[in-house]
């Protein structure tokens, strides 16, 4: 058995062994081993010119990162948590962004920066946010989720490939998800948003964190003879228009599933896509399941409530395929 937190430490073992210009650089990635663990046991495998401890700083390390991958090197930045990424917004919208298209296509930035999403762990407002989707917003950016264990070990080598940013978001939820993972698992397609679940009766569109959510209540849809398609968007920027509307012109029906918050979200740009482009297809309106419009709650069952849940899910398949909740 895998977890996903091993897997995403075998994606940078393997990056890092691929390419000697791969290092990775964060708040207590050595000795510590990261704040998730994730790098566990690097420090000691690659030593410190590669497994390197920052201030805490994530202005200056971010920028020190798209200096090193300027000049030639793959770095890997982590940041704890994306509520901390605010704190590097300048560095990344407007250097890692931007700097291709402001020097006429002569610099690029081959970074790839991970950091830890969403909630359900009870860490309180300032660590739990779903912040990708403001990233998504930002041209020049490649955003990218894994929600499979084959995701989380695959997306990061692909990741480094790219000639500009990427920013690779890990649910916190997800990190002890356990599962088979095949031992030849490497590089995975970050293009194309994937079908977990075929379905005939509506689209269940998600990513990240909500897709085992989702899974669960396509499963409950099936017990009352609903069969939903489950579409992993993997990457949110560029989003794969193509998967999610041809399936929603073949099951036409739609609920977008979105930890963030509903106003201005990722869910709204997957509804208006869907609206734009199979209007004449669908038989009801496109649903959206978010989270509740507050900071994030400390108190579980607070947190629980906040979140998108199978529950809400299922309720709102059933608004769309039967016009009741």
């Amino acid at each position: 058995m895998t977890t996903y937190r091993e897997a995403l430490r075998e994606g940078i073992r393997d990056a890092m062994r691929r390419d000697d210009r791969v290092f990775l650089m964060g708040e207590d990635v050595g000795a510590y081993g990261g704040c998730f663990g994730v790098s566990l046991g690097l420090l000691e495998e690659f030593g410190p010119d590669r497994i390197r401890d920052t201030p805490l700083s994530e202005s200056a390390f971010v920028g020190a990162g798209i200096g090193a991958a300027m000049a030639g090197m793959r770095p890997i930045v982590e940041i704890m948590t994306v509520n901390f990424s605010l704190l590097a917004l300048d560095q990344i919208l407007n250097n890692a962004a931007t700097l291709r298209h402001m020097s006429g296509g002569q610099v690029g930035v081959p970074l790839v920066i991970r950091m830890t999403t969403g909630a359900g762990r009870q860490l309180a407002a300032q660590h739990s946010h779903s912040l990708e989707g403001w990233f998504a917003h930002i041209p020049g950016l490649r955003i990218v989720a894994p929600a499979t264990l084959e995701d989380a070990r695959g997306m990061l080598w692909t990741a480094l490939l790219d000639p500009d940013p990427v920013l690779l978001f890990e649910n916190g939820a997800l990190y002890p998800m356990a599962g088979d993972l095949a031992a030849d698992a490497g590089p995975v397609d970050i293009d194309h948003a994937a079908v977990r679940r075929p379905g005939t009766d509506m689209t269940l569109v998600t990513y990240g964190g909500s897709l085992g959510k989702c899974l669960d209540a396509a499963g409950q849809l099936a017990a009352e003879g609903v069969s939903a398609e489950v579409i992993d968007l993997r990457t949110l920027r560029p989003l794969d228009d193509t998967t999610f509307v041809e399936s929603v012109r073949r099951t036409h029906r739609a609920v977008v599933v979105d930890e963030g918050w509903r106003t201005g979200s990722l869910s709204a740009e997957v509804s208006a896509r869907i609206t734009e482009q199979a209007f004449e297809d669908l038989d009801a309106p496109v649903e959206r399941v978010c989270s509740a419009e507050v900071p994030m709650p400390y108190a579980k069952h607070l947190e629980d409530a906040a979140l998108p849940q199978p529950a809400g899910i299922v309720a709102a398949a059933r608004k769309v395929v039967n016009g009741g909740g």
